[in-house]
């Protein structure tokens, strides 16, 4: 079967470029909210709704808000690496690499402590969590949604929400076991979609078009991915 190389779809441009602009507006609003290292009422209101779940969730959310540990990216290329998407691989080093620069730039910028300090000593510490230290952004809400943006592309029909349902399991449970604030972990994850947007502007995998119709889960090796 010929397949025929084509360009990256203006959709996928668009989506990468809204990614960015979406992405920094949301980081900016939030640093300007929490600049000088408080927490609001309202965000606190969120905090604690999330936070004060019951114990008996923490079983199932613990081991998902790890995936947005360093390890992951390297975890992610090793497995394109395997199953030869060889773009993909490099975008997730790219993404890890970009996380722990960007993450410690905005934390010389904007300063604010964990909840135990931000919010108070009788929030609910769960796991080994820091209780403190910098906690604007969230590392894991960082990784774990540039890695989203970078592998969804890679994915078929309904199998691309899988990555941002990963997202919001990691986001609600870093605030649950009391590492985070709501706006550490959304301002983590805009900056998450910042760092997808810029590298699928690069990498993002190259569109190939058939003289026929094929399977709509059918995949070529590669970098191609047959719609």
């Amino acid at each position: 079967m010929a397949h025929e190389q084509t360009r990256l779809p203006d959709a996928g441009r668009q989506t990468d470029v809204t990614f960015i602009v979406v992405g920094l507006a949301v980081l900016v609003v939030g640093a300007l909210v929490v600049r000088d290292g408080s927490v609001s009422d309202a965000e606190e209101a969120v905090f604690n709704a999330v936070n004060d779940l019951p114990d008996a969730l923490n079983p199932v959310l613990w081991p998902f808000q790890q995936l947005g540990a360093l390890f992951i990216g390297p975890a992610v290329a090793i497995v394109a690496l395997v199953l030869r998407r060889y773009r993909l691989a490099i975008a997730a080093i790219v993404a890890t690499v970009a996380k722990l620069v960007l993450e410690r730039v905005v934390k010389a910028t904007v300063s604010r402590e964990r909840p135990a300090t931000s919010v108070g000593p009788d929030i609910n510490a769960r796991g080994d969590v820091s209780l403190s230290g910098e906690s604007f952004v969230s590392g894991h809400a960082i990784l774990i949604t540039a890695l989203a943006g970078v592998v969804s592309p890679y994915l078929p029909g309904r199998w691309k929400i899988v990555p941002w349902v990963l997202v919001g399991l990691v986001m609600i449970g870093r605030v649950y076991v009391g590492a985070h604030n709501p706006l550490d972990v959304i301002c983590g994850a805009a900056l998450g979609l910042v760092i997808a947007g810029a590298i699928n502007l690069v990498l993002r995998p190259r569109a190939a078009q058939s003289n026929r119709t094929p399977s709509p889960a059918l995949t070529v090796p590669g970098d191609s991915t047959v719609a």
